[in-house]
């Protein structure tokens, strides 16, 4: 759970560190006090969009800094993506999220002080906060809005995206038999260009490094006189005449030995001498079998310079440096067999068979799945609603079937509603008010939350358009859930703060520069009471009031 939030030259907010504690802690306060800024800050750490716009004016830049509780989920991606745990591990530690904004919209992430990308910190924000924001009632007038809702909720995401992939694999193999279809003629000229380039290239048959070897060869066949001249004239240096240098330096060291019997001084330059002599006959060896192999051969020079020019005749006329002529014979034998594949239009047909079978495997199975998670939330959401005082009312997720199906599924997700008992179910986005809207979000956001295994929960102001008895509702229920998880609520309804756990009561002020501040201060029993009589009667707070709310808190 969320441990400590520390921001600092946030839009309004100049300093601010919080701590946090479990269960359900709400943030109240007039309105453009900045509730809502402490939860655009946290989501910054979590991977959220950021411009120039957050940094406080004549700052130079935004830095939020928030800790949360490791669990083991979290644990395994922090030592997947190599970001150390801090604390004790066997207390499962606490993990750092920093995000730095400065003037000019750079931004700069870091996870337990590592540099991560925003990638990574909308990973691991996913498994640490889900916030519900104060327009998801706006969000369900969507229709794929209400699809991804019910199959994040239902545990179907990943099913859900093995039918995209499928679809998509089915998609590429109808385009690429449309392709051939279209532009059989084209592929066809293609085709006999390939041919042919591959035809000269096959009676060629270049190999890997030849260009090198067979220049080398030229080299050594065409300078083949002067090789031999050379090396009969080294052998007879060293072994060969009669003052050959090995015959020379055996005398020497021969004789040399005699006198380090009488002289061992002589043995320093003795030791200098014998593997100068024992080189000079290596040498004389090599040489030899060189020789040996060496020999005029006009004929083996013909053919050598034929081959070179053969090569480079083929690179010039396909505009290619010659060593390259083995990549492009490969390359153009993997074109070809390409361009064979895409005009057999019979494999293509059947390549898209498959393709579809596959896709019709994986979308049964996500409508199966979708219409056993379907009766399933209707009924929670339908039961919420009574709770809400939408009683008799009745919530429906409908599976619409597509004719040849999507890239969702055979079927199009459809939430439906009656508002009160006797009314037909109809489209959410047609019937619903706002004050319904609001209700059957809220409803939705807490099931959802219920089933998620997510360990802070955020509400930001999503009581909007709820009020009576229905707040009353919605304070018991956050407050339920709060027991749970960790809750944290921004809210303007004095029913929603008097169930809180914790109280936070947001204010903002002049900064003494022609500016405005935004403190954030915890609340305890006696200025719980003051802050709940301001919800209830706004700027005069009277002595009924106070007893109103210190009922309230009570309860």
């Amino acid at each position: 759970m969320l441990r400590h939030l520390s921001i600092r030259d946030f839009v309004i907010v100049a300093a601010l560190d919080l701590e946090f504690n479990s269960g359900f802690t709400v943030f109240s306060g007039e309105t453009g006090a900045g509730k809502s800024i402490l939860i655009d800050a946290l989501a910054l750490t979590l991977g959220a969009r950021a411009d120039a716009s957050v940094v406080r004016t004549g700052e130079s830049r935004a830095d939020i800094t928030a800790e949360f509780d490791v669990y083991p989920h979290v644990a395994r991606w922090l030592d997947d993506q190599a970001f150390a745990a801090e604390g004790d591990e066997g207390q499962g530690g606490t993990v750092l999220l920093r995000r730095v904004v400065d003037a000019g919209g750079r931004s700069r992430a870091f996870i337990n002080g590592t540099p991560a990308t925003l990638t990574q910190l909308r990973e691991v924000g996913e498994m640490l906060v889900d916030i519900h924001g104060q327009h998801a009632h706006q969000l369900l007038m969507r229709p794929d809005a209400q699809r991804e809702l019910f199959d994040t909720h239902s545990g179907l995401a990943d099913l859900a995206a093995a039918t995209g992939r499928a679809w998509r694999t089915w998609r590429d193999a109808s385009n690429a038999v449309e392709t051939a279809q279209t532009r059989d003629r084209e592929l066809q000229l293609e085709r006999e260009r390939l041919a042919w380039q591959l035809a000269e290239l096959d009676k060629l048959a270049p190999q890997p490094g030849e260009w090198e070897e067979i220049n080398a060869e030229h080299r050594r066949l065409s300078h083949s006189a002067n090789l031999i001249e050379g090396v009969q004239g080294a052998l007879a240096a060293l072994s060969e005449s009669d003052d050959a240098m090995i015959s020379q330096l055996g005398s020497i060291v021969s004789k040399l030995r005699d006198l380090a019997e009488i002289d061992p001084a002589l043995n320093d330059a003795l030791a200098a001498l014998e593997p100068a002599a024992i080189q000079l006959q290596e040498a004389a060896y090599s040489l030899t079998h060189y020789a040996q192999r060496l020999e005029l051969d006009p004929d083996r020079l013909a053919q050598v310079e034929k081959r070179l020019d053969a090569l480079h005749s083929t690179a010039r006329k396909f505009r290619l440096q010659p060593e390259t002529l083995p990549e492009e014979h490969e390359t153009r034998q993997a074109q070809l067999a390409a361009l064979d594949a895409a005009a057999d239009l019979d494999a293509l047909r059947a390549a898209e068979a498959k393709a579809r079978e596959a896709y019709l495997a994986e979308a049964k199975q996500l409508s199966k799945a979708r219409a056993k998670a379907a009766k399933a939330l209707g009924a929670a959401v339908t039961t919420g609603m009574q709770e809400l005082s939408m009683v008799g009312g009745s919530f429906e997720v409908a599976l619409v079937p597509l004719a040849e199906g999507g890239a969702h599924g055979l079927e199009q997700v459809e939430f439906r509603v009656a508002g009160h008992a006797g009314v037909p179910l109809r489209p959410l986005a047609k019937v619903a008010s706002g004050g319904e809207l609001a209700r059957i979000s809220l409803a939705l956001a807490v099931i959802a939350s219920a089933a998620s295994p997510t360990p802070t929960l955020i509400f930001d102001e999503v009581d909007t358009g709820i009020g009576g008895g229905v707040a009353e509702v919605v304070g018991r229920l956050l407050h339920q859930l709060g027991r749970a998880r960790q809750v944290l609520c921004v809210t303007h309804l004095p029913q929603v703060a008097a169930r809180g756990d914790h109280h936070f009561q947001v204010a903002k002020a002049s900064d003494g520069n022609g500016g405005t501040v935004s403190s954030v201060n915890p609340l305890d029993r006696a200025s719980r009471v003051e802050e709940v009589a301001r919800m209830l009667g706004g700027l005069e707070i009277t002595a009924t009031t106070r007893r109103h709310a210190k009922e309230m808190l009570a309860a």
